[in-house]
This record gives structure tokens, sequence and C-alpha cells, in this order.
């Protein structure tokens, strides 16, 4: 039997693909850089490729979530910061973040590459199936680039708080309760500032400051102590006022100041407080708070054995500076400074120079280095901008677990969240003991418990008799205050000014005296 003529569908001489019309090459050349536009536009805007592809229902699901993700985002960044606080604050939290944004990538990346392949025209020579593969490859970077960025700051933040706020620390000082503040109308916070170091044997808190934050407005008042306060008081009925019954004394009276007692504390008594992770953090609670007629709740011990390395993660730091400053030096033994820091305006510091600014003493008194510290810090806030932050944070982060040491545990950083957004907008005083408000020789406690009840607006307690602890001063000391003394019902607090501003008459003065000599003179 003889084969009669072929039919379309037969073969694939006379089949459809034969009778199937060839696009012109400039149309596939129109197509594909439309697919190739379009697959840039689907980046940005995910779900166009599909609705360009005729799949409405898959492109109208993928934009929906994309709008209501750009949404999301827009929240955050406006109305919905305190729940970026607490989110950055919380561990798990910060897991499920960094889960979440692989998910989004992921999926993100899974847009772009399918709705290029649904758009780009077929058949494609091997130059331009190469380019479309490159254009869609530089498309999945900008993806995913971000994504692992974002995914490295949410653990270095993660690390940051599992490193700083211990959940199961052990304190004398710090209640074990599910609501750190419970009714509390103030919370005081003590901030230390640890002078250990290389060449330094453990650890001296030259800086004592309280905070003491009123919980419903987050107005702030800020008490200053002197280094070499004496005859540090504690509670009554506590181990260490049996231990001290006139104050803090360890031998010799450099080693019986206010700076020597975190140190000196536990060497001389270790455990008598019982189990605590910081003993010499939990003495000097009690002993500050006793002076200062306050219940202290938490404390926070900057070390400035690691400051430089933050100043220099910022990538340094400006400061006004009105009078020689002395780098190195040492006034006990009276060997002179390496160097000194010339007066002048708006001057960039390392994280060397800005340490020896914040410390140096030499010829010049503890309220001076108080003022330049409170300076360094205002500084390194203004050096803390956002750009910087993000840039930065990785080291930022580890810095000061390095550096930072705390017995605030993790169940109270909500709280803190809440009392930060108030203070942020609050006013903030500030009281410092220097010597027109008492003679830290002979310092009057019952009159500094009274200034800081005045300057928190409360009455002055007096249905108690405190602690004496003024039994080794001279006789004309220990029943007066010491001259200058503000009288009890003033206000001692005042709103803190810029202290830190550039004084020309000053510095010129200074300038006009000439340098100080020094080691190498």
């Amino acid at each position: 039997m003889s084969a009669g003529p072929s039919s379309p569908a037969d073969g694939p001489a006379g089949g459809a693909s034969a009778l199937r019309p060839t696009a012109p090459r400039h149309a596939r050349r129109r197509r594909f850089r439309s697919a190739v536009g379009l697959a840039v536009l689907n980046a940005l805007v995910p779900g166009t490729a599909f609705l360009a592809a005729g799949r409405r229902v898959l492109g109208a699901v993928t934009l929906a979530l994309f709008v209501l993700l750009v949404g999301a985002g827009i929240w955050l960044a406006t109305g919905g910061r305190r729940t970026v606080l607490l989110t950055a604050v919380d561990t798990d939290q910060l897991l499920w973040v960094v889960g979440g944004i692989a998910v989004i990538a992921l999926l993100w990346v899974a847009v772009v590459v399918v709705g290029y392949l649904l758009l780009r025209p077929r058949p494609l020579p091997g130059g331009k199936h190469a380019l479309g593969a490159f254009v869609v490859l530089l498309l999945v970077a900008a993806i995913a680039v971000p994504a692992v960025w974002a995914s490295r700051l949410a653990l270095a933040q993660r690390d940051l708080i599992a490193g700083v706020f211990d959940e199961d620390g052990e304190s004398a000082t710090v209640e074990d309760t599910p609501d750190p503040f419970g009714d509390q109308e103030r919370v005081n916070v003590l901030l230390l500032g640890g002078d250990g170091g290389e060449g330094r044997e453990g650890v001296r808190t030259d800086t004592v400051i309280v905070a003491s934050i009123d919980t419903d407005t987050g107005d702030t008042t800020l008490f200053s102590l002197p280094r070499n306060l004496e005859d540090l008081p504690f509670p009554a009925g506590s181990p260490l006022a049996a231990l001290y019954p006139d104050g803090f004394d360890s031998g010799s009276e450099s080693e019986s100041l206010l700076n020597a007692v975190y140190r000196n504390g536990p060497a001389d008594h270790p455990d008598v407080l019982g189990p605590t992770d910081d003993p010499g953090a939990d003495f000097l609670k009690l002993g500050v708070g006793e002076a200062l007629g306050l219940d202290i709740d938490y404390f926070v011990l900057v070390n400035l054995d690691g400051f430089s390395r933050l100043v220099d993660a910022l990538g340094g730091i400006t400061v006004n500076v009105n009078y020689y400053v002395p780098v190195g030096g040492d006034p006990g033994t009276g060997s002179l400074p390496d160097a000194y820091i010339a007066p002048g305006p708006d001057q960039e510091m390392d994280g060397a120079t800005a340490l020896a600014f914040a410390r140096g003493r030499f010829g010049l008194t503890d309220y001076d280095r108080m003022d330049r510290q409170r300076c360094t810090i205002d500084a390194i806030i203004d050096a803390a901008d956002p750009v910087t932050l993000l840039r930065q944070y990785q080291r930022l982060a580890a810095t000061t677990q390095d550096i930072v040491s705390t017995d605030i545990p993790r169940s109270a950083l909500d709280d803190f969240v809440d009392l930060g957004l108030l203070v942020k907008d609050a006013d903030v005083r500030s009281v410092v003991f220097d010597p027109s408000l008492i003679d830290p020789a002979y310092p009057d406690y019952d009159l500094m418990r009274e200034i800081v009840a005045v300057s928190l607006g409360e009455e002055p307690a007096g249905a108690e008799e405190p602690q004496d602890t003024t039994s080794s001063a001279p006789a004309s000391t220990s029943a007066a205050p010491s001259t200058g003394s503000a009288p009890p019902t003033q206000d001692a607090a005042a709103d803190v000014a810029d202290a830190c501003a550039y004084d020309p008459v000053k510095a010129q003065e200074a300038r006009a005296a000439g340098e100080p000599p020094t080691r190498g003179r």
C-alpha cells in the first residue's frame, strides 16, 4: 500500500512545529529587552512580572504582600519605635527576626527568578541567555547582600544582649522578681567608671554617679560623688555596717576612699554578702545608697580599659578643650605627664587621645576630670549617628560586651525600654557633691541625704537617726557642714548646662600661661 500525502501532524517536516510562525529577530530583541526591564522592575516591586506574564492572581497576591511589607516597614520606622526597641532587647525575638529576613529574602529571590523565566523569549541566543542570567544574578545579589547584612546586625545585637545582660546572674542586691519595677515611683541606677587596665592592680571606680529616674515622667536627676569621698556608710543591720561601724576603712587613707571600695571591700571581706557575680558593685550599691538615702536598684560599670576601642569604632570624637589636659602623669608620686592636650575648639580625638582627655588629672582637680568625662560622653553620643552605628555596629557591639557589665536582668529590659523613651524627652538635672556642698574628707551624710530628698521633691527624712559616720572628724567639723554648704531646704539640682562649650577667654589664658612641664623636658 502506497503512502498518501503526508498530513501536518505526521512528522517533523510537516508537523505543527513547521507551521508555527517564528517571531522576527527584531521582535525577539524587543521581547528580550522587555523581559530584562520587567525583571528589574519585578525586583523593585515584586509581582509586576507575574502580572505582565498573565498570571494575574499570583501577581496580585505577590504585590499585595509587598505593599503590606512596605506598610509594616513605614510603621516600624515611625509609630512602631517601641516595638522595634522591645524586639531589639529580646534574644528570642531577634532569632525570629533573622529567620524572617531569610524567608523574605528567599521568596523575593524566587519571585525575581521565576518572573524572568516566565517573560524571557524562546528560543534565546547564547549571548542573550548569558546576559539575562547575569542581570538576574545581579538582582539576586542586590537582595541577598542586604539580607545577610541585616541578619548579621540582628545576631550581633543578640550576642550583645546575651553577653551584657545575664538572665541567670547572682546578685546580693537585686531581688528575683518577674516585675522588676513594680509600683516604684523611681528607679535608681548606679553608673560606675572603672579605671582598670594594663599596669593597674584591680579596678578603681573613679566615676560614681547615681541616676534617679521618675518612672511616670522620665525626669532624671544625676548625683555625682567625688572619688575621694571618705567614710562611706552602710545600711544599719547589714553585714557591712557591722564590719564598718564608722564608715568604710581599708587601712590607709588612700585605700579607704570611695574609688577604692569596689576593689578593697571584697578583697578584705570575701563572700560577706553571699553569692554574687560582682561583690564590688554590691558594696557600692549599699554604701552609695545609704550615703544618699536611696535604694539603688541596679548598677552599670564601664571599664575605661576598653574605652579607646569604643571611640575608635565610632571613628573618633570631637570635643572642646579649654585648658591644657595632661597625658599620663602620677599626682601621687609627682611623675610628670608625657605630654599635654592643648586648648582649642572642635578637636578631633582618636581613642587613645580621648582616653587621656577623660582620665587626665595631673595638676587638676577631680571635679575638672568629672566635667571632662561628662563632655566625653556627650561627644560619644554626638558621634554615634545612625549611619555610623549601622556601619560599625558589629564592632561596637563586640567592644561594648568587653567594657560594660551590669546586674540589670534581661527580664527588666522591656521596662527600661519604656523608661528610656520617657527619659529621651524629659528633664535631666544634676547635683555634683563638690566642695561647695560637702567636704569629702569629713562628709556630712545627713546633709547629703537632705539635699537628695529636696532635689527629688521629697520631704527630708527626720524620723530616724542616720548612722553616725563622722566620729573620726575633728570636733570643729563634725557638728557642722563644710563652709559653703547649701541649706537643706535649698534645691541643689540644676538643669544640665553645656559645660563642654569652647571658652575662648579661658583657653587664651591657658595658652598665655604656657604649656606645663613634661617628662620630655
